[in-house]
């Protein structure tokens, strides 16, 4: 029978944040600890030394490490409210994650759940901070000493303009935290940062291929409180190069991140223009051609509509310029729908959502894309059930698929990164011979029904789709083979759908590859599942991921043993035993 492992609702993992502390403690805990010792908290966990900063190279300049007492007189975690002026870049290539944080500025009940107003420089201070992220279907809350990185009593990452308030700086060193290090994150996605903060699916629209209604859809997006980034593709000279942000004679830069904060519609000279308001996270560069500061644009509209669209914009960094503009000078727009019920362009509907993890494991499961087809049949699969059409569509059911590679940034400093990932949907509802796993054959003569737009190392890949009603194989994978990685699959749809995780029921051979041991365990009459599968082939293959004929026949035999013991001790056919450990040694 195949493994079924569904979870389905609202929402995005468990609402309540799990304590990541190595010693298991709360930040409550830790703080009143400190308090109650009269000691300011240091985190052993994220030391104040190099090795938080860099894992590939040496700290360039002499670094000190100070709390905010020590760099200012009256410290503040949050001065007046937290909003996008309150961040500037520092020396670290993450603009992709400030503008995330400019974005979140604007969602203050998100900012709330990734900032806690419990902590501030009063007489609860104990040099503690704590912020939650949302990380692979679970909240985590993540606490940080507040030893700061510095060079000359300045502030070297990112900070706030004002040089008393530490939201920001401390907010990027939690999420440095999380990640292993500083350098873990340069380079990145706006859209990655933007769901670590929420929760939420992203999805990614490319300017020169959009549809036509995109400032529709971003104009409702932004409405109900979704968060917008954007960029202007480069090809860097080499990777997070400063090559890689190279500032264009229009003002705006190539590589850059940018939030997007605002979309409005003016009447210019007789015709509506659509307006967009995007903010450069450095400040001061900006756009310097039609509906800039200044320009003279903004003499032909109504004097009150100019106040109106005027009076939230702020002085440095952030600009409004007209949406076709937009479209021909930036490449990406970055969506992040704050919850499933915010999915829809049009209404506001409660979505469903189905949640599996899983590995990519080599010799068992790490089969490569479809070009692999001798392996791509043994990647994990999914059944996905979509029994009923949307409420204004008789035929189709919408649907939104995101796989998700887990922890890669951390794993960098192991010489790890992003794996190049992708998917594919197979009708199967018309094919009475799949009814669990498909096999190789099936592959190799059925064309996939969707699938991802292209394979690609971002730690996301998302696809909106419309299928209908039907039942569908959903196979995830890795590029190449043997790309050993975990994941997550979250799909969303408008009606309630099924997501099966499919064990392999194995068809009949003799090949002794690792990835065709369940093949030759079937043909020997025994099924077992995926997880023990996967150990035997960890535990008998060789490097080339093979099993020889005589391992092959002790792993028989000890199988067969196993079973046979097994069911002499299951007296009661409950399918459970107990051993004490004589007997395990004895019999395995």
């Amino acid at each position: 029978m195949p493994l079924q492992s569904m979870l389905s609702g609202r929402g995005s993992g468990s609402s309540k944040a799990e304590n990541t502390q190595s010693d298991g403690k709360s930040f409550e805990q830790l703080r009143q600890e400190c308090l109650q010792k009269g000691i300011l908290f240091e985190d052993p966990d994220f030391p104040a030394t190099d090795s938080s900063l860099y894992f590939s190279q040496s700290v360039p300049v002499a670094i000190e490490w100070k709390r905010p007492t020590e760099i200012c007189s009256n410290p503040k975690f949050i001065l007046d409210d937290a909003d996008r002026t309150d961040i500037c870049q520092g020396q670290l290539g993450d603009c992709w994650l400030l503008a995330a944080i400019a974005s979140l500025t604007l969602k203050k009940d998100a900012l709330t759940r990734v900032l806690p107003h419990d902590q501030e420089f009063d007489h609860r201070y104990a040099g503690i901070f704590h912020f939650q992220f949302w990380q692979h279907n679970k909240w985590l809350d993540i606490v940080v000493d507040d030893r700061l990185p510095t060079v000359r009593n300045k502030l070297i990452m990112l900070h706030s303009a004002s040089n008393n308030e530490f939201w920001s700086a401390l907010l990027e060193k939690a999420y440095a935290k999380l990640h292993g290090s500083y350098e873990s994150l340069k380079g990145g996605s706006t859209l990655e940062a933007m769901e670590d903060f929420t929760g939420g699916v992203g999805e990614l629209y490319e300017t020169k291929k959009s549809p036509d209604n995109l400032f529709s859809i971003m104009k409702k997006a932004l409405d109900r409180g979704s968060m917008m980034g954007c960029s202007i593709d480069v090809i860097p000279i080499k990777p997070y190069s400063a090559e890689s942000e190279a500032k264009l004679n229009n003002g705006l830069v190539k590589g850059h991140a940018y939030s997007i904060t605002g979309l409005e519609e003016v009447n210019y000279r007789g015709r509506t223009v659509q307006l967009i308001r995007i903010r450069n996270p450095w400040g001061q560069v900006e756009w310097n051609g039609p509906w800039s500061d200044n320009s003279r644009e903004w003499s032909y509209i109504d004097a009150a509509e100019k106040r109106r669209i005027l009076q939230n914009s702020t002085e440095d960094g952030e600009f409004w310029m007209e949406f076709d503009d937009f479209k021909a000078n930036y490449d990406r727009v970055e969506l992040c729908n704050m919850t499933p019920d915010a999915l829809t362009e049009n209404t506001k509907r409660h979505w469903e959502v189905n949640t599996f993890e899983g590995s990519w494991i080599r010799g068992s499961t790490a089969g490569g894309c479809r070009n692999f087809i001798d392996t791509f049949w043994t990647n994990p699969q999914f059944k996905l059930r979509l029994e009923d059409a949307d409420d204004d569509d008789d035929d189709v059911c919408s649907v939104v698929i995101a796989l998700m590679q887990k922890n890669r940034r951390k794993l960098r400093k192991e010489g790890l990164d992003m794996e190049t990932i992708g998917f594919a949907v197979y009708e199967v509802r018309e094919d009475p011979n799949v009814p669990h796993t498909a096999s190789k054959d099936f592959f190799r003569y059925h064309a996939s029904k969707a699938r991802s737009r292209t394979y690609i190392n971002t730690r996301e890949v998302s696809e909106r789709f419309t299928l209908p009603p039907g039942e569908y194989l959903l196979v995830p994978t890795t590029f190449q083979p043997h790309h050993e990685a975990d994941f997550l699959v979250r799909m969303f749809s408008e009606k309630k759908a099924g997501m099966l995780f499919l064990s392999f029921d194995t068809d009949r051979s003799g090949k002794m590859s690792s990835y065709e041991l369940r093949i030759a365990l079937k043909a020997a009459g025994m099924q077992l599942n995926n997880s023990l599968l996967q150990l035997i082939g960890l535990r008998f293959a060789d490097a080339n991921y093979d099993i020889d004929f005589d391992d092959y026949l002790t792993c028989i035999v000890r199988l067969e043993n196993m079973f046979r013991i097994f069911k002499a001790m299951d007296t009661n056919k409950r399918g459970r035993v107990r051993m004490n450990i004589m007997q395990v040694s004895d019999n395995c």
